[in-house]
């Protein structure tokens, strides 16, 4: 079994969350909140899906990776 596997699995086995599948598809605030709701000392970074990311495990980092521009880009 991956640690991937084992990660989501965690919850049902009494471990706390480490995975929100629920928020794909929520704006960045929406998905904020309901990750807080679940681990409130998260420390959330939003990165652009692409980026390069450390490899180093933080036990409260969780990241939000996006990939929507949501306004058009404009110079000024």
């Amino acid at each position: 079994m991956s640690s991937t596997a084992t990660a989501a699995a965690a919850p049902e086995c009494g471990g706390p969350k480490t995975s929100w599948p629920e928020v794909v598809g929520l704006s960045v605030e929406e998905a904020k909140k309901v990750i807080l709701k679940d681990k409130p000392d998260a420390d959330i970074v939003v990165v652009p899906v692409g980026s390069s990311v450390t490899t180093d495990f933080v036990a409260n980092r969780v990241r939000i990776f996006v990939d929507t521009v949501a306004q058009p880009p404009h110079v000024g």
